[in-house]
């Protein structure tokens, strides 16, 4: 896979600190690095937000080790504090910092470019099309950031990431650099008067960068003396084109790219003098096609460039061959041909919903209940527990990014007082971001009831370890924070710990807390599905069963169904036994 090829290549770049906070698609790279860190001799760590993770490996940058952070697109946004400021202090140990973008979106709340914030940060970027690739700009990165004393960026994207293609590695430990360790300098602090001076070296630094990137390996140029048009690939478009141009049997000079920021001069300058126009293949935004066109007007082609800026191809959604093979006949001014000699089956409606047995679903079917008769919103956030919006929980009625809940329910609560504002948020995400929103409620009093949905594991990106835990990327530990306390140590006067499958207990405690005048807190406490052992599953007793619907229409659980017409249990049942507790009857008994 291609983030286990990642990972590798900073094994053997001599990585020392790796840090990570999870999310699709770049979890697997810091999971394969942890498993692997006992062993090669080096330190992995899954941190609290994306933020502290490039701080850490900053900071061991700082004193001199090759160091790692990764992260989805998203995070970045999250990170993008200190990699700002980072880029004008700079490393003296390589940073690699691996940003797994997710063009379609497949799994995240935004489609955006990495290359867009490497530009922005004046930082270099490198763009795999292959796993093989993937490796080996790994362990180029971390030299090139040697080189300029700057962090370097790889960004995969979902295809790279996640395809799986034969790569070697190399056996053994590599070998580590001495760390020549932390020496005091006035350049390590971030005073204005520094800034200036240092974006001045920012700014040649890009030069610097641009040199570099003239005779990497990584940016290919093939001429075809028959054709006059020219296609600039980037990234995984690159594959795409190879195997359209073969499909469709068109003639093109073809530049690969997988540099794309600062765009070498020299072969683009190559390609504008033998091309009549240019076609740029890249997913996402015009990244290159603007750095093209600069470099044409700049040195006075007047070579026809096309991409993005005259919709020739899309900034929106994942590309395939399908896709670029119709992009480039509609260039070529061919009729593009139907790929639809096969029709595919439509495909069966398949709703995203919560696990059967999933607690979460009781913990919404709970506040939904506590509330019912009540004018009450629902903030959500980003995890599994996003799906309480689907039917018939019906219990998101907003959700922004990571740990925003509780400061949207604060937000809401100042202009709609007469409305009880709930926010619910993840154990994982509770530790990511959403302890300041609670420190900011309680400071100025926002009266919301905040749910931290507490299943002791980070769910969603693959079960990977948060401070709430023993145990960290590593292995065990002693150490963990209790959820509880740390929201009484925000200053939360109403704190309580529930069981979300103790119907009647936590029912009570969600009144109480929705019945507090100013900031509460509960703690819904049951450990993910996925990691706990099946109880005996249910039936539903046709005898005693009205009909009423229940346990159907408002839990919304996999394993209870009508297939029959009548509501029937099924054999996915997990026999967590919230339903016999909602059946007003008593109908649903062990089986």
């Amino acid at each position: 896979m291609g983030n286990e090829a990642i990972a590798y290549g900073a094994i053997e770049a001599g990585v020392q600190v790796a840090a990570a906070y999870p999310g699709t698609p770049s979890s697997e790279v810091l999971s394969t690095l942890a498993g692997l860190a006992r062993e090669k001799g080096f330190y992995a760590e899954w941190s609290v937000n994306e933020k502290v993770a490039l701080e850490v490996a900053a900071g061991a940058a700082y004193a001199g080790a090759r160091s790692l952070a990764a992260m989805k697109q998203v995070g970045l946004n999250v990170a993008s504090d200190p990699l700002m400021s980072l880029a004008y202090i700079g490393v003296k140990g390589g940073l690699v910092l691996v940003v797994a973008d997710d063009p379609g979106p497949h799994s995240s709340q935004t489609e955006q470019d990495t290359r867009l914030f490497a530009r922005f940060a004046k930082l270099p970027v490198l763009d795999p099309a292959t796993p093989r690739e993937a490796l080996e700009m790994t362990k180029y990165a971390f030299d090139l950031s040697e080189k300029l004393l700057l962090p370097v960026i790889l960004r995969p994207t979902t295809r790279t990431c996640h395809a799986c293609q034969d790569v070697e590695i190399q056996d053994g430990n590599a070998s580590l650099q001495p760390i020549s360790g932390f020496q005091r300098s006035p350049n390590w602090v971030i005073f204005p008067n520094l800034s200036a001076r240092k974006h001045v070296w920012l700014n040649g630094q890009q030069e610097v960068a641009r040199d570099s990137f003239e005779s990497s390996p990584f940016n290919q140029l093939t001429i075809n003396k028959q054709s006059d048009v020219g296609i600039i690939a980037c990234g995984v478009s690159y594959n795409y084109v190879m195997e359209a141009l073969q499909l469709t049997g068109l003639a093109a000079s073809v530049l690969k790219i997988g540099t794309p920021y600062p765009l070498p001069a020299g072969p683009v300058l190559k390609l504008l003098q033998h091309a009549k126009k240019i076609l740029v293949i890249e997913e996402q935004e015009p990244v290159v096609e603007d750095q093209v066109i600069a470099l044409a007007w700049k040195n006075r082609y007047t070579t026809q460039i096309s991409g993005k800026n005259d919709n020739h191809s899309p900034r929106e959604g994942e590309f395939n061959v399908n896709k670029v093979r119709s992009i480039l006949e509609s260039f070529y001014g061919r009729q593009p041909e139907q790929a639809a000699t096969f029709t595919a089956p439509e495909l069966p409606l398949r709703t995203p919903v919560l696990c059967a047995g999933c607690s979460h679903r009781a913990s919404f079917y709970i506040l939904k209940e506590a509330a019912r008769g009540k004018d009450t919103l629902f903030a959500g956030d980003i995890g599994c527990y996003t799906l309480g919006a689907m039917a018939p929980l019906y219990t998101t009625d907003t959700c922004l990014c990571m740990g925003a809940s509780v400061s949207i329910a604060a937000g809401l609560s100042r202009v709609e007082p007469h409305r009880k504002q709930v926010a619910f948020l993840g154990d994982s995400t509770f530790f990511h971001s959403g302890i300041p929103g609670l420190i900011n409620a309680v400071h100025n009093g926002a009266n919301i009831t905040l749910i931290i949905l507490d299943n002791s594991t980070t769910a969603m990106t693959g079960h990977q370890s948060h401070p709430g835990l023993n145990r960290t990327a590593m292995g065990p530990t002693d150490r963990s924070i209790d959820i509880a306390r740390m929201a009484e140590a925000c200053g939360v006067e109403f704190v309580r710990v529930a069981d979300p499958f103790d119907l009647k207990t936590a029912m009570q405690v969600a009144k109480e807390a929705l019945a507090f005048d100013g900031p509460s807190v509960v703690v819904m406490q049951r450990a993910c599905v996925a990691q706990m052992k099946k109880g005996r599953r249910r039936r539903i007793n046709p005898d005693l069963c009205t009909g009423c619907g229940a346990c159907v229409d408002e839990l919304g659980c996999p394993a209870i169904g009508k297939p029959a017409g009548s509501p029937e249990i099924l054999d996915n049942c997990f026999g967590c036994g919230f339903c016999d507790q909602v059946c007003p009857v008593g109908a649903i008994e062990e089986v």
